[in-house]
């Protein structure tokens, strides 16, 4: 669906209504900012003439096509006229004195209120404050400072780290507002205090921040949330915004970082990490970050100190835990895994999640009946857990009870069907049984999900070989050796396959390539291509 604007004419109609209504204008009326229809647009104008409630719902729009932005504007017009003549009667000016208006006819009369977990990504965005009369500390501090621009106050936003307020400085009078509590003031003590700004921080923390800034704020936020929908995308977009405008926003720095190692733009993710933390040095996920950052490059005792830091700055942090165990079991250090996961269920003793990786370490060393009970241990916790039934797949492939193993697999794939491991090892428990037909089933399955995956091919041409299927046998060989051309196996099925089909030339040269790559040709095979030549 194509979005709707309603033209520079209609919002100059709308606006007049409500200001020549009441014979009053306000302080806003005259900014190009008012005009912008793109974000482009928006950012390329000079602060002053940037209108933040304009922009943020120019946001609104590319968040859904069924929101009309400006037609909020005549909401939030209507909204600044209601508290000029409510100051009017109280014969108050637009200064500090209006604030506790505002807040008695935001928060008391028409109960605009806090959220109490800023899990609804709708609750970032301006029209649907309006609509719900909800939102979390940035959205209900951009409605705020919507109408304080539209009265002429001198009111900023400000950030600290997770959180953001306003604050009222006209530059005799100073003091915060707290949106989320009803527009109650705090010291800057308290905030620093509670949200452990940085004492030697020379960033945007605690600073007045422009409109420009605090719009570098909500991309940032508007990043999380697109990233929290699946839109990979449009969430890089919004937090390469957050970081040009705001580059000293630790936070920022840290979520594109996220995106980054998302898409394996690994150094991309790196830097993004270690700026963060020049900024902000003992923030615990962005070591822990950093960490997964460094195990993806294989830079494991690089890794291993960050996720080790990140404990320290934070002991109760289990998601560091489960890092430092998965590296230490990459590096083959068992005993150090287990003792990572112990702590960790320590903390967590329900985690079904960490249940499964002991069970996964105890499978790396070969005790299966262990790593069973902790298997077991996750699924009676989580019975829908895909690893965990994948896991006692493995374990009953190790002691050779095939139609368990196949079973596992089968409740695995009902919960992730395109869990590549587990249909390509249900494909080999079939083919163990000589059921080609069954293996190959799921090997196709598997490359569907992963095409390139050369050793998928391999088995799916190894499973039509062992059916007389030889043509086809060539089909897959030859396909694994494009992606992997160093995968001396398929050249040696592929040998085999062109002498089922009497074409020996081409036997000869892939058995030649196989002997190269060191794998155990079969001497009769050898002797047979070679008495047909």
């Amino acid at each position: 669906m194509k979005k709707v604007y309603i033209s520079t004419v209609c919002v100059l109609l709308l606006s007049g209504q409500a200001l020549f209504g009441r014979g009053r204008s306000l302080a806003n009326e005259d900014k190009s900012g008012l005009y912008a229809k793109s974000i482009e647009q928006v950012l390329r104008l000079d602060e002053e003439e940037v209108d933040l409630a304009t922009a943020a719902l120019i946001v609104s729009e590319q968040w859904s096509d069924l929101v009309y932005g400006r037609r909020y504007l005549s909401d939030l017009d209507d909204m600044a006229l209601e508290i000029f003549d409510r100051l009017e009667e109280k014969g108050l000016g637009a200064d500090y004195r209006a604030i506790a208006v505002i807040n008695e006819y935001l928060f008391d009369e028409l109960r605009f209120k806090s959220v109490k977990e800023a899990d609804d990504p709708d609750d970032l965005f301006l029209h649907s404050v309006l609509d719900r009369k909800r939102g979390y500390c940035l959205s209900l501090s951009i409605l705020y400072l919507s109408l304080g621009e539209r009265l002429g106050l001198s009111l900023y936003g400000v950030v600290v780290p997770e959180h953001f307020f306003v604050r009222y400085d006209d530059g005799r009078v100073r003091f915060n507002i707290e949106t989320t509590g009803k527009g109650g003031s705090a010291s800057d003590e308290h905030y620093i205090e509670k949200f452990k700004v940085p004492e030697d921080d020379e960033g945007v923390y605690m600073l007045n921040l422009n409109k420009i800034q605090t719009l570098g704020c909500l991309f940032n936020n508007l990043g999380n949330t697109y990233c929290e929908v699946g839109n990979i995308d449009a969430a890089q977009l919004a937090l390469e915004r957050a970081v040009e405008i705001n580059p000293s926003l630790a936070e920022s720095r840290t979520n594109l970082g996220n995106i980054y190692l998302r898409k394996d733009r690994i150094e991309d993710a790196i830097y993004q990490y270690v700026a963060a933390l020049k900024m902000k040095p003992e923030d615990a996920k962005t070591h822990n970050n950093l960490g997964n950052a460094y195990t993806q490059k294989g830079w494991l005792n690089d890794a291993v100190s960050e996720y080790t830091y990140s404990i320290e700055l934070d002991p109760n942090f289990t998601e560091a835990y489960k890092n430092l165990a998965n590296v230490y079991c990459k590096q083959g250090m068992f005993g150090r895994a287990l003792s990572q996961l112990r702590q960790a269920i320590g903390l967590e003793p329900e985690d079904a999640y960490l249940h499964s990786q002991m069970g996964m370490v105890y499978c790396e060393m070969g005790r299966y009946e262990d790593a069973m009970f902790q298997y077991k241990k996750a699924l009676r916790i989580k019975g829908d857990l895909a690893d965990a039934h994948y896991g006692l797949g493995l374990c009953y492939n190790k002691l050779g009870r095939a139609k368990d193993e196949i079973g596992a697999y089968k409740k695995a794939l009902a919960i992730e069907p395109d869990m590549v491991a587990a249909l390509a090892n249900l494909g080999n428990a079939y083919f163990s049984q000589e059921k080609y037909d069954a293996a190959i089933g799921q090997y196709k399955q598997a490359v569907r999900v992963s095409p390139a995956d050369g050793s998928l091919h391999y088995n799916l041409g190894a499973a039509y070989s062992n059916k007389g299927e030889y043509e086809q046998a060539v089909v897959e060989y030859t396909k694994a050796i494009q992606l992997e051309p160093e995968m001396g196996d398929a050249h040696n099925g592929l040998a085999f396959a062109y002498y089922k089909l009497e074409k020996y030339p081409l036997a000869a040269e892939h058995i030649a390539i196989a002997s190269e790559l060191g794998v155990e040709i079969s001497a009769e095979l050898l002797a047979a291509i070679e008495d047909e030549l």
